[in-house]
């Protein structure tokens, strides 16, 4: 056992020393006291030939002309306490507090799912081979994707008519996941408006760091957009291609996964020329799948395109307590200094002596 550990277990608290190295300088006094012969202080001297019978009579006892100040118990006492004091405090000894970790969050992704009414076409496949709509299958997926994003704040948008915030940035991936799972076809409406949902997701990510740099965050994040559609644009405020040009300006990448066949016409056809001009355009990349492996396929390479930032760190947070030594090594010289004072100059107590008063006559 260590002999931090051993007061440790004493006295309940945990430390350890910033610079050990000090502990070899504690028997230096002894060396010096024992190769270095102590000063001798002379004295003039004065002979006369009853000094034997002066030095009885005043009970000293003779020496060879030369005199050697001897401390007492209590002063070496002090000393040497004072000198482990001091020793100790240059070792500079740290009290340990409680562990805590430091989280680095990796970037803030904002997923947005397309929920107009083609996504409820049973052309995809789960693992037990059942037919499911589409998006059940991003569900499933999306539900594997979100358990490697570690460190990562997700958010959702759901968009079909209308876009709308289902999940502001969380890093609580249950959270996420369960309002994930709330979701249905046509909540948000039968159409297709992609780009007001970039749109959304751009000005979702400027309030966020707009509140990051105020509450004194002011380390940049990585911001990322992974855009789920089964059809092209059909309606909205704002164009995707210039949804995309504003992402770029705002350091937004986007993402764009089509699900569903790219030859389908009509309303629920994809526009694979504006998806690619969008990822192009905002620094992202673009994926095409069919069915349900192509799907998870594109979330991994996704994965692989923004590999995980999340840092922990655990540490525990250092107190010096030299300053107490140093401070207690101070009180014990004042108190010697004192009590030696008190003892070179002991008060004197005078007795009264009783006086006789004499009776005068006057004549």
């Amino acid at each position: 056992m260590s002999s931090s550990s051993f007061w440790s277990s004493l006295t309940g608290l945990q430390f350890e020393f910033a610079h050990p190295w000090w502990w070899l300088i504690l028997p230096l006094p002894f060396l010096v006291h024992f190769l270095i012969p102590a000063y001798r202080t002379r004295q003039l001297a004065t002979k006369v030939p009853f000094f034997r019978q002066l030095s009885e009579a005043l009970g000293a006892k003779p020496t060879r002309g030369a005199s050697q100040l001897s401390p007492r118990w209590w002063q070496r006492a002090a000393l040497v306490l004072s000198w482990l004091l001091l020793v100790t405090a240059l070792a500079k000894p740290m009290v340990l507090g409680e562990p805590q970790t430091r989280e680095r969050m990796g970037r803030d992704l904002m997923v947005l799912v397309d929920l107009s009414g083609s996504m409820a076409e049973k052309d995809f496949t789960s693992d037990s081979g059942a037919q499911i709509t589409r998006l059940a299958a991003a569900k499933q997926v999306l539900a594997d994707f979100a358990k490697t994003r570690k460190g990562d704040r997700l958010g959702l948008i759901l968009f079909g008519d209308a876009a709308f915030v289902q999940t502001p940035f969380t890093a609580d991936q249950a959270v996420w996941l369960a309002l994930l799972q709330q979701t249905d076809v046509a909540m948000a409406g039968q159409s297709t408006h992609l780009g007001d949902a970039m749109g959304l997701a751009i000005k979702v990510f400027e309030q966020s760091a707009q509140s990051r740099i105020a509450s004194g965050d002011t380390e940049p994040r990585e911001q990322v957009a992974i855009v789920l559609t089964d059809g092209n644009d059909t309606g909205s405020f704002v164009e995707p291609v210039e949804a995309a040009k504003v992402a770029a300006a705002k350091s937004v990448r986007i993402y764009m996964i089509a699900m569903g066949d790219p030859r389908t016409v009509g309303e629920s056809a994809l526009d694979m020329d504006t998806i690619n001009q969008v990822a192009a355009l905002s620094g992202g990349k673009a994926f095409s799948a069919l069915n349900r492996q192509e799907l998870a396929q594109a979330y991994e390479q996704v994965g692989k395109l923004e590999p995980q930032l999340y840092e922990s760190t655990t540490y525990r947070p250092k107190q010096s307590v030299h300053y107490y030594l140093i401070a207690l090594v101070v009180v014990i010289y004042l108190t010697a200094f004192i009590f030696a004072s008190v003892q070179r100059h002991p008060a004197r107590i005078v007795k009264p002596e009783s006086v006789k008063a004499s009776g005068g006559q006057h004549g």
